[in-house]
C-alpha cells in the first residue's frame, strides 16, 4: 500500500477544494440532480454544501489543523465509516480526517446521498493517485480495525453493541440551541434565521430551541426573519409546517405563527421540523444551568454572549460554518484516528 507525505495529502484536497467552486460540467449536473433522489437535496442547499466544504479545504487551514497531531509513519488502519444522509455531503468531516491521517476509510453510503461523494473522491484520486488504495465504498462494514457511526439515539446503541470489541465513536442525536438577551439588533436575528433555516432544519447544527428572556417580544425575530418566508415554497417543508399547525391548533396549544415557522414554549430540545421550540429563563445564570444541563444533546451554542459553559458557542449565521477543528459531538475525531497505529 502506498505511503505518502502529509503535504501531499494536503495539496491534493485544497485543489479538491477548489474544484467545489469550479463550474464543471459534470459536477454542475450532479448538483442538478440530487433532488430526483432526495427532494431536500435543492440546487441550493448542495451549492451551499459544497461552498462550506470547499472554504474548509484551504492549505492554510488544513496545515494548521493537522499541525497539532503527529501523523507521520502511521500504520495504516481500516477505518468502517458509516454516513449520515440528512444534508448534502454531511459525512464528507470524516472522510477527510481518516485520509487525512493515512488511514483507509471503508464508505458505507447513505442511500440518501450516494452519488456526490463518490464524483469527488474520484476526483481526489485524479489529483492524488495515493489516495486509490486508501478509499473503499463498501454495502456492508467487515474487515475493519476502527469505526466512526453517525445515526439515530436508536441506532447508535445498536451501533455501541456491535462496535464494541473495537476502538470507536458513536455519534447520536443532537440539536443546536440559541441564546437571546433581547439586545439583539435586527441583522442578529436575520442571521439567526440562517441557523435555523439552512438546509430546511434538518441538521445538528441548526437551531431547534431558543432560549429567552421571561416575557420575551418576539416581534423583532418574526420581522427580522421575514425574508427566509419563501421556504414554504418547498413541498415537504409546507407539509411539515400544515401538519404541525394543525395538531398546535387541535391540542389548543399556545404558539406563534408567521406563516412558514410555528413557535412554542416547550422544555424539550428536538423540536418537529417547521418548527421551533423556547424556554424562558429569569437570570443568564439559570439559562447557563440549562445549558449545562443538556450538554450531551446540544451541538451548538449560539450566541452574542459569551458563557460558561461546555459546549461549543458560535455567533449568529455561523452554526452551518465549522471550522476542520470544530468536531462534532466535541469528539477529537483526529486525535482518536492517530490513537489507532
Amino acid at each position: 500500500m502506498s505511503i505518502f507525505s502529509k503535504e501531499t495529502r494536503i495539496e491534493a484536497f485544497s485543489r479538491l477544494g477548489d474544484f467545489l467552486l469550479s463550474e464543471d460540467a459534470n459536477l454542475q449536473q450532479l448538483v442538478h440532480n440530487a433532488k430526483f433522489k432526495n427532494a431536500w437535496f435543492t440546487e441550493a442547499e448542495v451549492s451551499k454544501a459544497l461552498k462550506a466544504n470547499a472554504l474548509m479545504l484551504n492549505k492554510t487551514d488544513l496545515t494548521h489543523w493537522l499541525s497539532n497531531y503527529q501523523l507521520e509513519g502511521i500504520q495504516p488502519k481500516r477505518v468502517g465509516l458509516i454516513l449520515a444522509g440528512n444534508l448534502p455531503l454531511v459525512g464528507f468531516h470524516d472522510i477527510l480526517a481518516v485520509l487525512l491521517s493515512g488511514h483507509v476509510a471503508l464508505i458505507k453510503l447513505s442511500s440518501q446521498d450516494d452519488a456526490l461523494i463518490p464524483f469527488l473522491l474520484n476526483k481526489l484520486i485524479d489529483f492524488e493517485g495515493g489516495f486509490k488504495n486508501h478509499i473503499q465504498f463498501v454495502q456492508k462494514l467487515a474487515d475493519f480495525d476502527a469505526v466512526i457511526a453517525t445515526g439515530s439515539n436508536n441506532t447508535s446503541r445498536y451501533f455501541e453493541y456491535y462496535f464494541s470489541k473495537v476502538p470507536h465513536i458513536i455519534r447520536k442525536n443532537r440539536n443546536s440551541i440559541a441564546l437571546l438577551s433581547g439586545e439583539e439588533s435586527e441583522g442578529d436575528l436575520r442571521q439567526l434565521g440562517k441557523d435555523i433555516f439552512d438546509f430546511y432544519g434538518l441538521g445538528c447544527r441548526n437551531v431547534s430551541k431558543i432560549l429567552v428572556p421571561k416575557g420575551y417580544d418576539f416581534t423583532a425575530f418574526f420581522e427580522a426573519i421575514e425574508c427566509y418566508k419563501d421556504i414554504i415554497n418547498h413541498h415537504k417543508y409546507q407539509n411539515n409546517y400544515d401538519y404541525n399547525k394543525s395538531i398546535y391548533l387541535i391540542n389548543k396549544n399556545k404558539h406563534y405563527d408567521n406563516g412558514f415557522l410555528l413557535v412554542t414554549e416547550s422544555e424539550q430540545m428536538t423540536s418537529p421540523l417547521s418548527a421551533v421550540f423556547y424556554s424562558e429563563y429569569a437570570t443568564l445564570q439559570d439559562a447557563q444551568d440549562y445549558i449545562v444541563k443538556e450538554q450531551e444533546n446540544i451541538q451548538v451554542l449560539v450566541s452574542k454572549k459569551q458563557l460558561h459553559v461546555p459546549v461549543a458557542q458560535v455567533s449568529f449565521g455561523e452554526s452551518q460554518n465549522p471550522r476542520l477543528w470544530d468536531y462534532a459531538d466535541g469528539v477529537d475525531t483526529l486525535a482518536f484516528l492517530s490513537s489507532l497505529s
